[in-house]
């Protein structure tokens, strides 16, 4: 009889988790059921409101108000989705929007005020933009999914259930979109729907070779409960996430197993940008970096009411120095 305790995690299925999903890395110590059949909207919703999962990998940007807010979570660093994020602000064509900008007064929608990207894009307009959050009028779909009250100076509207951002940009009722996906007007080329940045791949280098941070969109979260009974599981969970993304990066490396023309390019131009290992977990000394940005923006646009620091984010994944080298990837 197994002595492993079963866990659930529930994540996208990337390649990175696939090892993980199929069974080829079994934590140590751990009878693991992973569940992927969710869009993230609502796995971040069950794990932060319901506690379905044992684990999640959830919106780092609903973490930082869980923990300002000491709901029953922590998370170990690794992040599983990142994203830069120019590429998803919609402009309706007819709004006089050439330059972010022109953003300044204008109807903007959201899905709502606490998703990641939208964190993201908000604190990049108004740090390397000059556009502040506090100088649009906003409109979220939906309600967020830890309460916060937002201070009084944001004009934050939540829409009725019958009103969708995308087709209220379309249709003139807003004159821009942030949205965590590419969203279907533009998919189907609407021509009263457009890119704030039409060249938004060069805007998002150049944010980069600026500011060295690929956004991090999710951390994995595990509920307190469970740290409290296996204090060594963010341990081996840590390593077995390593593992997965080892094997995925190794596997990757072949253009035979993706059906694009010029992949192995595309990848060797990544390498060249980002490095060997852009999706990095751990703390290291960008991601860190990146972390605190995070946090900064979350405390500026009212999510959170206390500056927090990274190394109270997350819980000790570290083994002694020089110990565990067997486990490294």
């Amino acid at each position: 009889m197994s002595k492993n305790i079963p866990l659930t995690l529930a994540c996208g299925d990337y390649a990175i988790t696939r090892p993980l999903i199929d069974g080829v890395v079994k934590p140590d110590g751990i009878d693991l059921t992973v569940l992927t059949d969710m869009d993230s909207t609502t796995r971040h919703w069950r794990f932060y409101n319901n506690e379905d999962f044992d684990m999640a990998e959830a919106s780092c940007s609903t973490y930082l108000v869980a923990k300002d807010q000491d709901k029953p979570f922590d998370a170990i660093p690794v992040f599983l989705h990142r994203r830069f994020r120019h590429g998803f602000i919609f402009i309706n064509t007819q709004a006089g929007i050439k330059e972010p900008k022109d953003l300044i007064g204008k109807r903007v929608g959201i899905k709502h005020w606490q998703v990641t990207a939208i964190l993201w894009m908000k604190g990049i307009l108004e740090h390397e933009y000059g556009v502040p959050h506090r100088s649009i009028d906003w409109y979220q779909e939906l309600d967020q999914d830890i309460p916060v009250e937002l201070p009084r100076d944001i004009k934050l509207q939540t829409l009725p259930n019958n009103k969708s951002v995308e087709k209220m940009l379309s249709e003139g009722e807003l004159d821009a979109c942030i949205h965590s996906e590419i969203i279907k007007p533009f998919l189907i080329g609407d021509p009263r729907v457009a890119r704030l940045f039409p060249d938004c791949k060069n805007e998002e280098i150049n944010f980069y070779n600026k500011t060295g941070m690929f956004p991090i969109m999710h951390i994995t979260g595990i509920k307190k409960e469970i740290i409290e009974q296996y204090p060594w599981i963010p341990i081996n969970m840590f390593h077995a996430f390593n593992k997965a993304k080892a094997i995925a990066m190794r596997e990757m490396v072949n253009p035979r197993i993706v059906p694009l023309a010029w992949y192995r390019e595309a990848w060797e131009e990544q390498e060249e940008l980002l490095g060997k290992d852009p999706w990095e977990y751990g703390l290291s000394e960008q991601n860190r970096k990146t972390l605190e940005n995070m946090a900064n923006y979350s405390y500026e646009q009212g999510l959170i009411k206390n500056k927090l620091k990274v190394e109270d984010l997350f819980l000790d994944v570290s083994q002694g120095r020089k110990r565990g080298e067997a486990l490294q990837v």
